[in-house]
């Protein structure tokens, strides 16, 4: 498995509406290349996030410059600290000047299982239950993808970090929600997920 085996999303897929984006978003690759290693994890629970109407967006209440990368054009990568304890990844979306971004909330871990079991559990092996956990939280997938600061504003149709075509996800195993984990314009349903996967946060 190489990177000349997928086809990238190109820039264009990411200058959209937020909310015809995320819900697309699910079936497709997360890959970060790591010298001569590939760590991907299918996309299977995102939450999106815009600006003006949605209190509980960083880009709420205009640009600042935690999160100026919000409002750029659409396929760059917004990595934010938060709670003081882990890091958050999102894929920015639509036109410049529209501060919009998707939280990627869990992937399902396809290849470089290895690198993340040891980031995220110190250790080679773990149980069943251990291996759900893996990556089914921001936190988790940044910490298992080794993603912080630095990773702030990669181009998403760059080398080091990019999505893919994944899997064909029929509509009907696209399930819709609130967003779960905030308070602010906590009723509006703009989290998406795949229907009976084992990887997804909550139910």
């Amino acid at each position: 498995m190489n990177t000349l085996q997928f086809h990238k999303l190109p820039e264009t897929f990411f200058q959209k509406d937020v909310l015809k984006i995320a819900p697309k978003l699910l079936g497709k690759y997360f890959i970060k290349k790591e010298g001569q290693k590939l760590l991907i994890g299918k996309i299977i629970e995102v939450e999106a996030y815009v600006d003006k109407i949605d209190e509980a967006s960083h880009s709420f209440n205009g640009v600042t410059n935690r999160n100026k990368l919000m409002f750029a054009s659409g396929g760059k990568l917004y990595v934010y600290f938060i709670y003081g304890n882990h890091y958050c990844c999102n894929v920015v979306c639509d036109k410049e000047g529209v501060g919009s971004a998707v939280l990627i909330r869990a992937l399902e871990p396809l290849k470089g299982i290895e690198i993340m079991v040891e980031r995220r559990f110190r250790k080679s092996e773990v149980t069943a239950k251990e291996f759900l956990n893996l990556t089914n939280g921001p936190g988790k997938i940044c910490r298992a993808f080794n993603i912080a600061k630095d990773e702030n504003g990669m181009d998403l149709c760059g080398e080091e970090i990019f999505l893919a075509e994944g899997e064909k996800v029929p509509k009907k195993n696209v399930l819709q929600s609130p967003r779960i984990g905030i308070k602010k314009s906590k009723e509006l349903p703009w989290r998406f997920y795949l229907k009976d996967n084992p990887f997804v946060s909550a139910k």
